[in-house]
């Protein structure tokens, strides 16, 4: 409770520092209007933007009409793909645009100027950490089937960077498979990790009865590394294994991948002998659940 408080007395304290509670940087405009500004930039379709900014498509909506009744932004069909609907902004948009950078510049100056140099650093840092550990708390991971988008997209992504990290490359029809049969419920479960409802990460498992439970297709896209996705994944995952009756896990994975090694490392898994003859495996690891 003491943590509650403290953060709802920060969120308090930024709101007005940042003077977001009446007109936004004295624009007469609400700050979601202002907001969607920034983001619509140079052109954004609006599932984008709904992601980017967390909105529902009613709320988005009634926000861009705004903004075209202005004569600030017009939304139309995308010169890509007919049927994506994509907002841009007008000449008179990205005038005020233009004019809200300017005063966020000021702004920013405004925080600045009275610290010292060693202030300013601690300051930038500081905010640098806190966007970074929000960042973390927005990544939500679900059990999806194998063959949604989401999963498709994480699978190619993993089997890319492993062609490229292996030194001789990567062949899926060369490993021991962990097809999709294998990976839903009940022969398995198959998780995703999502940041604004992109796909940024996943896991699977492969169940054995009350046998030892397979962990397969861990991968965390490299714009969130760092972020503690993997191990909200593994820890996950060891929960579902043991909600299958199973206490076991064992993974085998590839000496190139020195980040997962330390990782199942440092979370208590123990190398042992090789159990299967996967070709590209160097490491074999198992733990014991509690």
């Amino acid at each position: 409770m003491d943590q509650i408080e403290l953060v709802r007395d920060f969120n308090r304290y930024y709101t007005r520092r940042l003077g977001i509670l009446g007109d936004y940087l004295g624009q007469r405009r609400p700050l979601s209007e202002a907001r969607l500004l920034f983001e619509i930039g140079e052109g954004a379709d609006l599932r984008s933007l709904r992601a980017r900014l967390g909105l529902d498509s009613g709320y988005l909506s009634r926000l861009l009409r705004s903004l075209e009744a202005s004569g600030l932004a017009t939304v139309g069909a995308s010169r890509r793909d007919k049927r994506i609907r994509t907002a841009r902004l007008t000449d008179a948009g990205r005038r005020e645009r233009a004019l809200l950078d300017d005063r966020s510049d000021e702004l920013a100056r405004s925080m600045l100027a009275p610290l010292s140099d060693v202030q300013r650093d601690h300051l930038v840092a500081a905010m640098a950490q806190v966007q970074k550990l929000l960042t973390a708390s927005m990544v939500e991971i679900e059990a999806v089937d194998p063959d949604h988008a989401h999963a498709r997209f994480c699978m190619l992504a993993y089997f890319a960077e492993l062609d490229h990290r292996f030194g001789s490359g990567f062949d899926p029809e060369s490993s021991i498979p962990a097809d999709a049969d294998d990976l839903r419920p009940p022969a398995g479960t198959f998780l995703v990790a999502t940041l604004h409802d992109e796909p940024v990460g996943c896991g699977a498992l492969k169940f054995h009865g009350d046998g030892p439970t397979e962990l397969k297709r861990m991968w965390v896209s490299p714009a969130v590394r760092g972020l503690g996705v993997g191990r909200r994944l593994l820890e996950r995952l060891e929960r579902r294994t043991l909600e299958h009756g199973s206490r076991v896990i064992h993974l085998e994975t590839n000496k190139a991948l020195a980040e997962a090694v330390a990782m199942y490392r440092s979370y208590g898994y123990r190398e042992v002998d090789a159990f299967n003859d996967e070709p590209y495996a160097d490491h074999w690891f198992e733990k014991v659940l509690d």
